[in-house]
């Protein structure tokens, strides 16, 4: 007596189904390190974190360590931005849940040492971000400037980009801390006086401690403009769009 015909089609689809997954090949975890590890930290992606300029992603917390102290790409070497590289980068999803499925445990694990270092600080534990149900589109009336606006946008009057490069201190100057922020935005119309006093600041100098701003083989006198130096110098002092200025710290001369 044969079989009904519905239930022989469901058991060959079954051992048809059964034998294709014999045969799929299975690849090592090692052979997609290239796209699920963190360049920078040589660890498996945590929080990714995508450039927007080139698409190369990085666990946040490295790229944003990294942008500290460069505005390019630790892995093409392109310039993110000319001085606020943050404003270039974006969260990456998909990526980050394609890495939690293929390590086994990964989340588990970033979620308990996440937890461990704020009980540890008695701080509270961060909610887990729940997003709403999809439900039916909208459609909404446009308005007529349709041109998405960035999230940040930078003053008009700050038309300068500066890169503050420190070449070192005279022997007997100690105690400073290091300029975490070399790119800087600024206007124009400021003189070399406001960058030693921005530079004063962050490095917390002490008033016997001389600061000299160089650009290019020149030393600068307080008074004269960024504009001015720009114009005057030219494409000699410019790199990457940016104004490049020399600066050391001098104990001040005995006369």
């Amino acid at each position: 007596m044969s079989l009904p015909y519905g239930r022989r089609s469901h058991e060959g689809s079954a051992n048809i189904s059964d034998s294709d997954s014999e045969d799929e090949p299975k690849l090592p975890l090692n052979q997609f390190y290239p796209y699920i590890r963190c360049a920078l930290c040589c660890g498996f992606l945590i929080d990714a974190t995508t450039i927007t300029e080139c698409l190369h992603t990085f666990c946040k917390s490295c790229i944003v360590k990294h942008f500290f102290y460069s505005n390019r790409c630790p892995t093409c070497s392109i310039v993110v931005h000319q001085t606020q590289p943050l404003y270039n980068i974006r969260p990456d999803r998909q990526l980050q849940d394609i890495v939690y499925k293929m390590v086994p445990f990964l989340e588990e694990s970033e979620r308990e040492q996440m937890n461990n270092f704020y009980k540890a600080r008695g701080l509270d534990i961060p909610k887990p971000v729940v997003l709403p149900p999809s439900g039916p589109v909208v459609l909404r009336r446009q308005k007529k400037d349709n041109n998405p606006q960035s999230m940040f946008t930078i003053p008009p009057e700050l038309d300068l980009s500066l890169l503050l490069e420190f070449v070192g201190a005279e022997e007997g100057i100690n105690n400073y801390k290091p300029l975490e922020r070399r790119y800087v935005r600024v206007s124009g119309e400021a003189t070399v006086r406001h960058v030693e006093l921005f530079i004063r600041r962050k490095m917390e100098l002490s008033p016997t401690c001389q600061v000299d701003v160089v650009c290019g083989d020149h030393l600068l006198d307080h008074y004269q403009s960024l504009k001015d130096i720009q114009n005057s110098m030219g494409e000699e002092a410019v790199q990457d769009g940016l104004l490049v200025l020399h600066f050391g710290l001098v104990l001040p001369t005995q006369s």
